[in-house]
């Protein structure tokens, strides 16, 4: 299964990609989505799923049945916007709340075995070198963090210039 999370309005996904592949699940925000509140209810109370009910919950779960996740987000100070930012800050679960060293960093285990080649790309007309540089090594620790070996990013000024780069849906 692949995953495609985004944070572009209805009408700009249908504008850009109309008609998606059945195999591809669509992570989009319907405003239903609560902020992670660090409870750790995700390894204890409920190990792998998080413990709020808003829809986002199995993450952790969608993750470890993905080969591929593309995401599309507007370029926030050299971040994810806040909704794909939360999608990440949920998907916690997908890894163990025991620790080990790697890269001399701690990073958490893993709780699968899948491999996801990672595609991100940012959006924005005014992104600058700073704010690429960051979202560069943002990506680059994500992909430590959540075990992805095969990554992508790309930057673009446009929506139109995006779906030039979009391949994935």
């Amino acid at each position: 299964m692949d995953i495609l999370i985004h944070d572009l309005s209805e009408e700009q996904f249908q504008s850009l990609f109309g008609t998606v592949d059945k195999n591809v699940r669509i992570i989009s925000d319907t405003g239903a989505i609560r902020c992670c509140t660090g409870c750790f209810g995700c390894w204890i109370k409920t190990p792998g799923r998080c413990v709020l009910k808003d829809g986002y919950g199995d993450m952790g779960e969608v993750l470890s049945k993905s080969e591929k996740v593309t995401v599309i987000s507007r370029c926030f100070y050299g971040s994810y916007s806040p909704f794909v930012k939360n999608v990440f800050d949920r998907s916690i679960p997908y890894l163990l709340p025991f620790f080990k060293i790697k890269n001399n960093e701690t990073h958490h285990k893993r709780r699968y075995q899948n491999n996801i080649n990672l595609a991100v790309h940012f959006y924005g007309e005014n992104i600058t070198e700073e704010e690429a540089e960051t979202a560069g090594k943002l990506v680059k620790a994500n992909c430590t963090n959540f075990y992805v070996t095969n990554y992508e990013i790309s930057f673009s000024k446009s929506l139109k210039e995006l779906k030039e780069k979009v391949s994935a849906v």
